[in-house]
């Protein structure tokens, strides 16, 4: 059974009404994702008026223009859907709105992960050593893609 047969079966809601509720949760996680990631940004934005900023080794200066460049992009990433519903909205576009929206919200997530691994790469770098950084980026960059790739697909894979 297709998705719309089983939403009108089970929900009683019609495409359209699916597509409202469908963006209507995108909106929802993505004002949870954005003010993450404007935080992020706005302290990646700061570090470079620090005193410390200029001993940073070349490895380190690298993490950090990484770190900045994917949060720079996960937040436009993350704001595109809301342009995209505004220059489209009364132009009957709501299912390319809610495919593309979908599509940006996972590249934004994807992108956030790598802001959050070279933020706490970097800042465990800076004040432990390089060891440490790299210990500790690891382990965030294992425990995101457990959380946030491998256990919903784990779900989705025993979800009818």
């Amino acid at each position: 059974m297709n998705d719309d047969v089983w939403n009108e079966n089970v929900r009683g809601e019609t495409p359209i009404e699916r597509l409202d509720r469908n963006w209507s949760f995108l909106l929802q996680e993505m004002r949870v994702i954005q003010t993450g990631i404007q935080l992020l940004t706005g302290f990646l934005l700061t570090l470079p008026f620090q005193s410390r900023f200029t001993g940073l080794s070349d490895r380190d200066l690298t993490i950090y223009l990484v770190t900045l460049t994917a949060s720079a992009l996960a937040t436009v990433f993350l704001v595109t859907p809301v342009a995209m519903h505004r220059v489209l909205f009364r132009r009957h576009a709501i299912a390319s709105v809610v495919r593309w929206a979908n599509r940006l919200a996972v590249a934004g997530l994807v992108l956030l992960g790598v802001a959050v691994i070279g933020v706490v790469t970097l800042i465990f770098d800076v004040v432990v050593d390089e060891t440490a950084g790299l210990v500790v980026g690891v382990a965030v960059a294992v425990a995101a893609i457990a959380l946030w790739a491998l256990l919903p697909l784990s779900i989705r894979r025993h979800t009818p």
